[in-house]
C-alpha cells in the first residue's frame, strides 16, 4: 500500500452570523452550525481530494484541520488527550484497535443516518475503507527462477522458499500485527508459535514497518531488494500495475474507522465530516487517494483495481475481540521467539 504524504489543510475559522437577542449558549450552537473548524486526528496516509474538501466547506461552512498522529498511533493520541480532547473527529482506527476504543470510551455514539454496514462497531465506529493485509509476490522473480509462487502460509516453510520473505514487526506495524493474528487463527493457540519459529528459521526477515519492507527489501519495490515475498495489502498489485500478486489465502480483513471524539468541542462538525467520508463522491476517490477499497459496495473500483486487485472473496477469519484481549500476550510471546531466532 503506497504511503501518501499528509498535506495540512487551511484551518482559518469562519465566524457565524450573530443572532440578535439569543443567549450565549444559543450563539455557540449557531456558530458551530454556520461555520468554524472541525479538527480531525488521522494517520499519515489519510488523504482526501482537495475538490471534495472544498465542496464540504461550501456546503457546511466548516473548514477541516487534520492532525497527523503517525501510522498506527491515532489511538494513542486519543488516549493521551482523553481528559482534554484536542480533536473533534478521528480517522484511522483499524479493526484490531476498535475494541479498545470502545472499552476505553474514546468515542461518542454516532453513525450517519441511513448508513448500513456489517462492520459498524457499537454504533460508535463508522467503517470508511477496507485494506486487506496479505502476502504479495514478485511475479517476475519467480518466473525467472522457474519456481511457483507460494500459495499460502505453509509454503513459506519449504526449503525452496528459504530466505524469500520479508515481514513487518507486529509490535510497531499495523499489518505486522494483522499477520500475527492471522497465524494464530490459522494454526491455533497451540501451533502459531511453532509456525513462527520455523518461519524465522527458514530465513524470513522482519522489518520495523511497511515502508522498509516494501520499498527497500521487496524485489518488486522501488528499492529492488532481495526478497520476492512481502507483507503488504491485497490492493498493492494495482499500484504495481500487475507486476505483483496477492496471496489471497493469507489475507486478513482490515477496516479503517472514523468516529466522533468523546468530549469533542465540535461534535456536530465531526458528525458532518463522517457523513462526508461515507458519501459516494468521497468513496469513489478512496482507491486513488489512499490505495484502499471503499466501504460502500456499490462504488465501482477503478479499471486497474478490477483487473489487478479485486477484493478478496475470502479472508482468514480472525476473532477481533480475541485479538484485542490477547494482544499483549501474543506480542510478548512473539518477541521471545524473535529474540531466540536471532541468537
Amino acid at each position: 500500500m503506497v504511503k501518501i504524504l499528509h498535506k495540512t489543510l487551511a484551518v482559518a475559522s469562519v465566524a457565524a452570523l450573530l443572532l440578535a437577542g439569543c443567549s450565549a449558549a444559543d450563539q455557540k450552537k449557531a456558530d458551530s452550525a454556520a461555520g468554524g473548524t472541525v479538527t480531525v486526528v488521522t494517520h499519515d496516509s489519510f488523504h482526501v481530494d482537495k475538490a471534495d474538501l472544498k465542496r464540504f466547506t461550501e456546503k457546511t461552512g466548516l473548514k477541516v484541520k487534520t492532525v497527523p498522529a503517525g501510522d498506527g498511533t491515532v489511538i494513542n493520541n486519543l488516549r493521551l488527550n482523553k481528559d482534554h480532547p484536542t480533536a473533534d473527529a478521528f480517522f484511522g482506527i483499524d479493526s484490531f484497535q476498535a475494541a479498545d476504543v470502545i472499552k476505553e470510551n474514546l468515542a461518542s455514539e454516532y453513525v450517519p443516518a441511513g448508513f448500513e454496514s456489517e462492520f459498524i462497531v457499537d454504533k460508535k465506529l463508522t467503517p470508511i475503507d477496507r485494506g486487506d493485509v496479505c502476502l504479495n509476490t514478485d511475479k517476475a522473480w519467480f518466473k525467472k527462477k522457474g519456481l511457483a509462487e507460494p500459495a499460502g502460509f505453509e509454503d513459506l516453510l519449504k526449503p525452496e522458499y528459504k530466505g524469500t520473505t520479508v515481514l513487518t514487526d507486529p509490535k510497531t506495524s499495523t499489518p505486522g500485527f494483522a499477520f500475527l493474528a492471522a497465524t494464530v487463527a490459522k494454526f491455533g493457540d497451540d501451533g502459531w508459535q511453532k509456525y513462527w519459529k520455523d518461519l524465522l528459521a527458514n530465513g524470513a526477515k522482519v522489518d520495523d514497518g511497511w515502508e522498509n519492507a516494501y520499498n527497500v527489501d521487496f524485489s518488486a519495490g522501488d528499492g529492488k531488494g532481495a526478497y520476492p515475498v512481502v507483507l503488504s495489502y491485497s490492493s498493492s498489485p494495482a499500484y504495481a500495475k500487475g507486476a505483483t500478486n496477492s496471496v489471497n489465502s493469507t489475507c486478513v480483513t482490515q477496516i479503517e474507522y472514523a468516529g466522533v471524539v468523546k468530549g469533542a468541542k465540535n461534535a456536530e462538525g465531526a458528525k458532518k465530516f463522517i457523513d462526508f467520508l461515507v458519501s459516494k463522491d468521497v468513496q469513489k476517490t478512496i482507491p486513488d487517494q489512499m490505495y484502499v477499497y471503499p466501504i460502500l459496495k456499490d462504488v465501482k473500483l477503478p479499471e486497474d483495481w478490477a483487473k489487478y486487485a479485486p477484493l478478496p472473496e475470502k479472508t482468514v477469519p480472525v476473532d477481533m475481540k480475541k485479538a484485542a484481549e490477547n494482544r499483549e500476550a501474543w506480542l510478548k510471546a512473539w518477541s521471545e521467539i524473535y529474540k531466540g531466532a536471532a541468537k
